[in-house]
């Protein structure tokens, strides 16, 4: 839908965006694990601290198809719409762009005209995902200022490779095509961003289909067959200029959050492993005389364990490693959350250099052998700090455990239970759970978490604060 005026929950700078209104409600994926013949859900949960439904989850959209695999989402349309090269500065933020990972359909949801109310405006079948693109196993959404971008972690025919990024358009939602004009040796896909006004993309990389879909394949992951590199595109030109490689043995580089300020070309990246000695690691990416370059900033380190707490993937290690599954940038670009899924921890940086962090606080819940509880949980928690999303004044953390469900099964045995949980940021650094809030999803397992207005991992921007 095109405004007279661009969308109030568009703002030029992220300093603006921090002055928004609170979120009072969030989006999150579910997936149906149970296998009982039941879809995934898009739930609506109540974050209105005044609401008597405050930290509920208030609805459910569930979905017409089984077996999508809900994962990664994003908004159709976001404050790059302001750029001064954006076609479409009156884009209007109301589309949520929801794929299924596993089936590669891709819903387009209507928060319009009542938020707490999702619709589906929109459903693109597999087979137009796959013959239009080129791609399946769609899997990051990023609402760029020409186009609504999307990563593919497979080819059509769910093979070898490679992924890469395809567009849908503004309006009619439909699947324009492949991004890549000349990819050169890049192959593998996982997540990407960019710096809009350096006209630098940014892509990281995980693995093929068959080497995550059934799980974690082990011999692949010792051999270091997963990802290790991050490429840097040519934006505008769609080729790839220059590619780092972090070293084989730091296996699956991941997450990747650029500065929002869009004068610094800088930019955080997370290592899940390394196959030396367990340590996950974050890595800060720059410019310098013209070149990208990496240098690793934190290196969290394994916990040793006894053999018999430990899922059959882990005995042989006799440790619980960090397994870094997520990262997340505050819009000041001043704290840098990490999720360390495998020993359930969430650790906050102040990262004002970001080449010298400093761990400035962490909250523990879940983890494969502490399994720690909650203030309104009853028991032991399985799972870990996975989806970070932060509000856009930086004053709350949410987050959800589920990772992927094979790869669940193999760290989480026992069939963990999803949740979503909130972390508090105190002035000055440091990090509290909120007592009160403690979202129990069941069987069903919550991935990533979408915010009302936008959040810290949605929106790009064109102006310096």
């Amino acid at each position: 839908m095109t405004l007279w005026k661009p969308d109030p929950s568009f703002y030029p700078s992220p300093r603006m965006a921090m002055k928004a209104p609170p979120e009072r409600y969030g989006y999150v994926a579910t997936l149906n694990y149970a296998r009982d013949g039941q879809p995934d859900a898009l739930s609506v949960v109540d974050l209105d601290p005044n609401s008597p439904t405050c930290g509920q989850i208030v609805n459910a959209l569930e979905l017409p198809y089984v077996g999508d695999e809900l994962h990664h989402f994003g908004w159709n349309a976001c404050s790059s719409a302001l750029c001064p090269f954006a076609p479409h500065p009156h884009l209007e933020r109301r589309y949520l762009i929801v794929p299924g990972m596993r089936s590669s359909r891709i819903y387009i949801i209507d928060t319009k005209p009542d938020p707490l109310r999702p619709r589906i405006a929109k459903v693109i079948e597999p087979q137009e995902v796959m013959e239009k693109s080129g791609y399946s196993r769609p899997h990051t959404v990023h609402c760029g200022p020409d186009a609504i971008y999307v990563s593919a972690l497979g080819p059509a025919d769910g093979r070898d490779g490679p992924g890469g990024v395809f567009l849908l358009d503004h309006f009619s939602f439909d699947v324009i095509g492949p991004w890549e004009l000349q990819r050169g040796d890049q192959e593998l896909a996982y997540d990407f961003w960019w710096h809009l006004a350096d006209d630098v993309m940014v892509s990281s990389e995980w693995a093929k289909p068959h080497q995550f879909e059934n799980g974690i394949v082990a011999e692949d992951l010792l051999a270091n067959k997963y990802g290790h590199r991050l490429h840097f595109w040519d934006l505008r030109k769609r080729r790839l200029s220059q590619t780092l490689d972090v070293g084989a043995q730091n296996q699956m580089l991941l997450e990747l959050r650029p500065a929002h300020d869009p004068s610094r070309t800088y930019g955080f990246a997370g290592v899940v492993v390394s196959t030396e000695d367990l340590t996950a690691s974050i890595w800060t990416w720059y410019k310098e005389n013209g070149q990208w370059k990496m240098k690793k900033i934190v290196t969290i380190p394994p916990v040793p364990a006894d053999e018999a707490d430990l899922p059959p993937l882990l005995k042989g290690f006799k440790a619980v490693p960090p397994l870094i599954t997520d990262i997340d940038l505050s819009l000041d670009d001043k704290y840098l959350y990490v999720a360390c899924w495998g020993t359930g921890e969430l650790h906050q940086y102040d990262v004002s250099d970001p080449f010298k962090p400093a761990l400035t606080g962490k909250v523990e819940i879940g983890g494969i052998v502490a399994r720690k509880g909650h203030a309104k949980s009853n028991g032991a928690l399985l799972g870990g700090p996975q989806m970070v999303e932060i509000s856009r004044d930086g004053r709350r953390v949410y987050f959800t455990n589920s990772l992927y469900s094979t790869w669940d099964d193999q760290f989480y045995p026992d069939k963990l239970k999803g949740w979503m949980v909130k972390a508090d940021v105190t002035a000055g650094g440091g990090i509290a759970l909120d007592p009160d809030f403690f979202i129990d999803f069941g069987d069903s397992r919550p991935h990533q978490v979408r915010l009302e207005g936008g959040d810290a991992s949605t929106d790009s921007f064109c102006y310096p604060g």
